[in-house]
């Protein structure tokens, strides 16, 4: 049985369970809607191929190092760029795991960037990093 069938019978018997006023087809209805959903769980997700393209080079090693640490094999095809990186992942990994994970620690990870450049300019350049202010006119033309 495919999980696409395991799915459509999760439905049907779920309709059931809603359509029925006796607590016996309702118990019924109801046990085996947790065996399908038992089922459901059990049955391997089909992994998709996926492409992301990341070209800053920090969220990419991010990326790729979370990528490796779940066991999976990240990979380019011919003539695509170094940006490019491509995994085969069951999307519900993907989308419960790994994306998740990728977009905090790409936010922390952006966060301390930040910090560190801006320290290091401050001292090693000049202490104001603010933006430029804008101007109305070019300066020196009436």
């Amino acid at each position: 049985m495919t999980r696409d069938d395991i799915i459509d019978k999760i439905r049907k018997v779920e309709a059931l369970y809603t359509g029925t006023d006796s607590k016996g087809e309702m118990q019924a209805a109801r046990s085996a809607l947790d065996r399908l959903q038992a089922q459901l769980s059990a049955a391997p997700e089909e992994a998709v191929e996926f492409q992301f393209s990341l070209p800053d080079p920090w969220k990419r090693q991010l990326f790729l190092a979370l990528i490796r640490r779940h066991g999976l094999r990240p990979f380019r095809l011919p003539r695509q760029r170094t940006s490019t990186i491509m995994v085969r992942v069951p999307r519900s990994v993907l989308d419960t795991v790994i994306w998740p994970q990728f977009t905090q620690l790409s936010s922390l990870l952006h966060d301390y960037l930040s910090e560190a450049t801006r320290d290091i300019i401050t001292r090693s350049v000049h202490g104001d990093v603010s933006e430029a202010s804008e101007q109305l006119s070019l300066p020196g033309v009436s």
